[in-house]
């Protein structure tokens, strides 16, 4: 009595075993297919991983330096024209039951130099503020070298540089002289980028006392810096316009300077999707790859696949092995795709200083992009292998 042959069988093991061995036998040409859905992952995990690197920096800075930073400037009449804040605003602005401290500062027409020998137009750019001695802390300005102005200093021509003006004024320490207005003054301090207030960065301050008496400054502030109680910054910043100009509290402009980093890391969110499309384009462009070397492969190998016909394989494990290959090519590339995305990451954002972030959804939809590409590339392939006949696949033979 004759008995039936068992079904072929085929583990997932053996699939494994005979769709690395196929790419092991065009290993050149599987490392260059691998390689175009690596960039593409590479840049999707780069994107990503950059721009949170430079919101959690963004987002650092605003928990060092705290949200509850208010600035009062003058606004406009309803003529249109420029207004003033009163000289007794800082005061005012001082008493109010939400603040915690308060600085004023005045823009001055003055100009600052190197030395007496050059021509007062060329001024590079810096311009000239008188500030109260507790406007670093106020900002939380960060002084790089000497010191701020201080009580001892506040009345003398001594000035602190923001690090833009230092910079252009060639001044890299203090102690030398500057040419202020029609007489020297001593550099004190010079600071560090101020996160809140970029516009300190290319000033020259110095004090109101001296501000009055050699340039006749008078007090009218040209803008306050408020530091409100954490749990009373929107009252506060309800009531400063009234409070620094009871008269006509509608001239009275209040913003909060972090209100712009928190805009920045939204725009930088935004620029992400659209370099995140750019990054698919790359993507599909190696799944393209992929499909085009296992196409040309199922050409190549039409005798192997007439065989393993012929030994017994069936059209289900043909397709597997040639699905099999697609995927590993595909992961191979993943693989090799965040970890270069993840390496660029870290690379720019220790030369920005930042903190290194690659998130976890990105390596985690890395893999799974990588995966889908290359089922997708590998689907045409793999029908068409499995739809050969062993007869006409061994023709070839």
């Amino acid at each position: 009595m004759s008995s039936t042959p068992a079904p072929s069988r085929l583990s997932a093991g053996d699939v494994l075993r005979v769709g690395a061995s196929g790419l092991g036998t065009r290993r050149l040409r599987a490392g260059l297919s691998a390689l175009g859905v690596a960039i593409g992952i590479a840049s999707m995990v780069a994107v990503l991983g950059v721009s949170e690197s430079s919101k959690a920096d963004l987002l650092a800075a605003l928990d060092r330096l705290g949200t509850n930073l208010l600035e009062v400037g003058p606004g406009q009449t309803f003529a249109g024209d420029s207004s003033e804040l009163p000289e007794e605003a800082p005061s005012m602005v001082r008493h109010m039951g939400g603040v915690e401290e308060a600085s004023a500062v005045k823009s001055l027409d003055e100009t600052v130099r190197r030395t007496d020998r050059i021509d007062e137009a060329e001024t590079g750019g810096i311009v000239v503020m008188a500030a109260d001695p507790g406007l670093a802390r106020t900002l939380g300005a960060p002084v790089r070298r000497g010191e701020f102005l201080s009580p001892a200093t506040v009345g003398y021509p001594a000035v602190v540089l923001g690090s833009t003006a230092a910079e252009r004024l060639g001044i890299s320490r203090p102690g030398v002289n500057v040419w202020l207005g029609d007489r020297w003054f001593s550099v004190v301090g010079i600071l560090a980028p101020v996160t809140l207030d970029p516009d300190l960065d290319s000033a020259a301050v110095i004090g109101f006392p001296v501000a009055e008496r050699l340039f006749a400054a008078d007090s009218s502030p040209t803008g306050i810096y408020v530091r409100a109680a954490d749990d009373q910054v929107e009252e506060t910043r309800d009531l400063l316009a009234a409070t620094a100009n009871p008269e006509h509290p509608e001239e009275v402009e209040v913003s909060r300077p972090s209100d712009a980093l928190a805009a920045e890391a939204a725009a930088k969110s935004a620029f992400t999707a659209l370099f995140l499309g750019l990054g698919a384009v790359a993507l599909v462009v190696g799944g393209v790859g992929i499909a085009n070397v296992m196409v040309i492969s199922v050409l190549e190998r039409r005798s192997e696949i007439g065989l393993r016909r012929a030994l017994g394989a069936t059209r289900r494990h043909i397709a597997a092995q040639f699905l099999t290959e697609s995927l590993l090519l595909a992961l191979l590339g993943g693989l090799t795709g965040a970890a270069l995305g993840a390496a660029v990451t870290a690379a720019y954002a220790l030369s920005q200083r930042w903190p290194t972030v690659v998130p976890g959804v990105a390596l985690a939809g890395a893999f799974g992009a990588a995966l889908a590409i290359g089922a997708l590339a590998g689907l045409y392939p793999a029908a068409r292998a499995a739809r050969l006949a062993p007869t006409e696949a061994l023709r070839s033979v």
